[in-house]
């Protein structure tokens, strides 16, 4: 009966339902876990922390570690083609500027070369005003294999300078002996001031440059012009009369008249004979060393289409010419 006896009327007490004493016992137990709780954390828990607890004997404490995803991106295969194809043209950019600069070095060297050796031929004296105009190093410029062959082509001009020489005194007697073969005298002058240097510069100088350099279009060159030479040591040998040459049938005519003169005519006439035969010996060889080398005549027309297009004379000439036909052209219009 006694719920009966309070005020219904008075104010209710205040009962704070968290003061009840198997709350506050619990509250009381976790407050320490509650305070380290960390909500971004894997291991965190309403525990109470790792310092607090025991742990068996031998087992160590390690730190929690938070878990990282994978950001890296897999490239397509397109973009993988593309970035080889560019690395390959760049390494194939850079290969070819190593190799134009390499082949510009080597040109260089070999002109460095060639200009820095002073020329020693024809060997004039040092007080002598006229100076060497080649230089001539068979050792050193010619390849062993071919070093001989050079060398039987140099000495066949020297016998073929000595014999127009013998020509000219032979031509001489003939005019001392008649006046009327005073033309012959002269063209014997002529062919030996001629024929020797062209000689020497349109078939001997070739084939040197040929051998040193294995050059085709020299090749080509020596044959065409050494072919003339042939054809012309034929007909010298002959000896046509009033041609300047002292050949067979110039020489028999004086076997009548003057004897001694024929016989000096007959001399140079075997040296003519001798120049031709060694000419065909001369030339089969040089084909026949042709052949193995595996010239051709395209390679020919490429040296000589290169020489003539990078020559900055020929190209300025060139340009000049055509400058001056265009300007004739418009003011013909």
């Amino acid at each position: 009966m006694s719920e009966f006896d309070a005020n219904p009327f008075a104010d209710p007490v205040d009962i704070n339902p968290f003061q009840d004493p198997s709350v506050t016992q619990l509250a009381n137990a976790n407050q320490q876990g509650i305070d380290d709780f960390n909500p971004f954390t894997e291991n965190s828990r309403l525990t109470p922390p790792i310092s607090d607890t025991k742990l068996p004997a031998g087992q160590k404490t390690t730190p929690s570690q938070p878990a990282i995803l994978p950001t890296t991106v897999e490239p397509s295969p397109q973009a993988t083609a593309t970035a080889a194809q560019l690395a390959l043209l760049r390494q194939q950019e850079e290969l070819e500027r190593k190799a134009a600069e390499l082949d510009r070095k080597e040109q260089e060297l070999k002109n460095e070369s060639y200009t820095s050796k002073r020329n020693n031929w024809p060997p004039f004296p040092s007080f002598c005003p006229i100076k060497p105009c080649f230089y001539q190093d068979f050792a050193a410029e010619i390849p062993s294999g071919f070093q001989r062959t050079v060398k039987m082509l140099y000495y066949l001009w020297m016998f073929h300078a000595v014999t127009l020489f013998l020509n000219l005194l032979a031509c001489l007697a003939e005019f001392i002996v008649d006046s009327k073969h005073g033309v012959d005298f002269g063209l014997a002058i002529l062919w030996f001031l001629l024929f020797t240097p062209c000689a020497f510069l349109c078939w001997y100088r070739p084939v040197y440059k040929a051998f040193r350099s294995d050059s085709s279009f020299n090749f080509f060159f020596f044959f065409f012009v050494f072919f003339c030479q042939i054809v012309l040591y034929i007909i010298q040998a002959v000896g046509i009369p009033n041609w300047g040459v002292s050949g067979w049938i110039a020489a028999l005519s004086w076997t009548k008249t003057n004897l001694a003169v024929a016989v000096v005519m007959m001399v140079v006439a075997v040296f003519f004979t001798v120049c031709a035969v060694l000419s065909l010996l001369l030339v089969q060889r040089v084909h026949s060393i042709f052949r193995s080398t595996g010239a051709s005549f395209q390679r020919a027309q490429e040296e000589f289409s290169h020489g003539v297009f990078s020559n900055t004379t020929v190209r300025s000439a060139a340009a000049t010419a055509a400058s001056t036909a265009a300007q004739n052209t418009f003011q013909g219009n």
